[in-house]
């Protein structure tokens, strides 16, 4: 990420602008396009869920309120089988947002430290530090600077300074670190120091260009927005604005009644979110250098575009087809575990919504087994009858392994019972033979 940054910062220096927000605009853009796939996956996911909602829907109601074991193992084993038919999973909306968790850290991890990345200004605060350096007992008066300033900087950056010899890389990235903390203001206040008050003349070009590269509108991206800049303002409310219209976009195929559906906690819960996390997104822009806030509202407005773009083209392709690719994709899948379906999965796959029965849902793929219930257990066990494995597969060692166990817990029970009917017969025979010697 910090390579990409520091290209783009010099691809545009070649047009004589060296200017950071501009930075994080363009290098915004060019990861969202790099995630587009994932952004096409998740979007057709939120298709298929609005498609598959009323039926899931429908297999929730037929088990509402039924707790015991069967009638928990049986919504599981249509649920799945829904699944199946559409050739997603439960998590297939999911893994998409955490493959761009990582991601969005790293993006953090750059933007709050550009100097550390791009060249040209790690340069500038470079020869800052070897300045300072020069100054006897410089690393106590950062140290009580800092304090008197509020500069937010972790103990373990300011106990480099007594632990790192000076003149090292290591001592001279850490007063970079701290440098990079600094907003305009703190400038102004670290050259009026008794100590520093020297190096204002030799820095003050360095500082200038410092300030010009983190300028956007006036605003410095290195500053916090605060109520005694009014305009610094504007970043934490365009946070809460973008992300809220990015909601409303991405949700806006999403089936109205599943939503709003008051039994699904997952709705609810992501209902609760989406109202949440746009106001907390402004908090924190309150609480983080402008830098920061601009990739959220550019991030944002780069979503926006995507989903509606993507929605179009999904608009003009037949939803039908996507289930089919998708079935395809999964049994792909399932045949390099060792595990194949009949044609029976296909022929469930090709029904639509519409022929959807209102009740009652096809569980031929499933059959009970009834071997414990004959010797008057309470078996609820269900095994897929159209499921074959291939021969060495992981997955057929399992199986055989829980064929294994199933048959000796069955050879249990009836030596169980059979102990249990000799007892019987045993005690039968005694009272027979006390009878007859009473007699």
């Amino acid at each position: 990420m910090g390579v990409i940054l520091d290209a783009i910062y010099k691809f545009v220096g070649l047009f004589g602008s060296h200017n950071i927000a501009l930075c994080i605009f363009i290098f915004t853009f060019v990861i969202k396009m790099l995630m587009l796939p994932l952004t096409i996956k998740q979007q057709k996911y939120t298709r298929l869920s609005s498609k598959m909602s009323p039926e899931l829907k429908k297999i929730q109601d037929k088990y509402k309120g039924k707790k015991d074991e069967e009638s928990m193992r049986r919504q599981n084993a249509e649920t799945q089988e829904l699944y199946a038919k559409y050739g997603t999973s439960p998590v297939g909306g999911c893994l998409p947002m955490l493959i761009t968790l990582p991601i969005m850290f790293a993006l953090y991890r750059v933007i709050y430290a550009i100097p550390a990345y791009v060249t040209e200004v790690g340069g500038w605060y470079g020869t800052i530090a070897d300045a300072v350096t020069g100054i006897s007992g410089h690393a106590d008066a950062i140290k009580t600077f800092l304090t008197d300033n509020s500069i937010n900087v972790t103990a373990n950056v300011t106990d480099k300074l007594s632990t790192f010899v000076a003149g090292t890389v290591d001592y001279k990235n850490t007063l970079i670190d701290i440098f990079a903390k600094f907003s305009t203001a703190n400038w102004d206040a670290f050259f009026a120091n008794s100590t520093f008050s020297g190096l204002n003349a030799q820095l003050a070009a360095t500082v200038d260009s410092i300030i010009k590269a983190h300028n956007l509108f006036g605003l410095s991206i290195l500053d916090t927005p605060s109520y005694h800049n009014i305009p610094s303002l504007i970043i934490p409310v365009l946070a809460v604005v973008t992300q809220m219209l990015q909601t409303r976009v991405s949700m806006a195929n999403t089936n109205t009644s599943q939503q709003n559906d008051s039994d699904n906690p997952m709705a609810s819960s992501m209902k609760s979110m989406n109202t949440i996390m746009p106001i907390m997104s402004g908090v924190f822009c309150l609480m983080l250098p402008i830098g920061v806030g601009i990739y959220w509202i550019a991030s944002a407005v780069f979503t926006i575009l995507q989903t509606v773009f993507i929605n179009k083209y999904l608009d003009n392709t037949d939803i039908d087809e996507m289930i089919e690719k998708n079935i395809e994709k999964a049994n792909k899948k399932k045949e390099s575990l060792g595990v194949s379906y009949g044609n029976q999965m296909a022929e469930v796959a090709k029904t639509t919504t519409k022929t959807i029965a209102s009740e009652d849902y096809d569980n031929t793929s499933y059959k009970k087994n009834n071997h414990r219930r004959s010797g008057g257990g309470a078996g609820s066990d269900y095994t897929r009858s159209t499921v074959s494995y291939s021969a060495s597969s992981i997955a057929a060692n399992a199986n055989l392994i829980a064929n294994n166990r199933a048959n000796r817990n069955d050879n249990k029970a009836d030596e169980a019972e059979k102990d249990t009917v000799e007892n019987t017969e045993a005690v039968s025979d005694k009272n027979e033979n006390e009878s007859g010697l009473k007699d």
